[in-house]
């Protein structure tokens, strides 16, 4: 099923709260909805994810549900200690791209994606999920886009197996727009 694309990246979240520029986490534009296909080999049944843990980074999480905000913006984590998984996407191990996000910083610490970007082609990762099972994903690249030229098709666009996109702001921090100038975004298949 084609997915409706959003022209608006995932800009919100990210401010450095504790940095002397900081105020409230800016809004995070509408993201489309992602409707997995039917269930086929190689993927999981729906269960939603509960915690989310990368050996790479150090990261062992719980995980909130984000939906999204009156003004259609995606919620984000009410602090830097816990990561979200936005519930209009699959999840993690449904065919499509589940999106997890989480702060790279907060009030002047590291939040839970505070090393996202130092993950590599082959690190693990592990969601455990609700039913018990465990859907374990493999990186395939760690990309960074400038804000105001996000791919969002490329992001958020059906894919024909079971994906995971962890997403946080990285880049330049931008001091008059009080948050990060890029995203950083990594791509994961399932593997087990």
């Amino acid at each position: 099923m084609a997915v409706a694309v959003c022209t608006l990246a995932l800009t919100g979240g990210c401010a450095a709260a504790g940095s002397p520029s900081a105020a409230a986490p800016s809004p995070v534009p509408v993201l489309p909805t992602v409707t997995p296909a039917p269930a086929a080999v190689g993927v999981l049944p729906a269960s939603p994810p509960q915690r989310l843990v990368i050996p790479s980074i150090s990261v062992d999480t719980g995980l909130i549900d984000l939906g999204l905000r009156p003004d259609g913006t995606m919620e984000v984590p009410a602090d830097g200690s816990t990561a979200g998984w936005y519930v209009h996407s699959p999840t993690p191990g449904e065919r499509g791209p589940a999106v997890l996000a989480a702060h790279v910083d907060w009030q002047g610490d590291k939040g839970v994606f505070y090393d996202l970007r130092r993950t590599e082609p082959g690190d693990p990762i592990r969601v455990l999920r609700a039913d018990g099972s465990t859907a374990a994903f493999t990186v395939q690249r760690v990309e960074r886009y400038p804000k105001d030229d996000f791919p969002t098709e490329k992001v958020y666009g059906d894919v024909d197996s079971a994906q995971l996109r962890l997403i946080t702001c990285g880049g330049e921090f931008d001091s008059a727009a009080r948050s990060y100038r890029d995203n950083v975004v990594v791509y994961a298949v399932l593997s087990g």
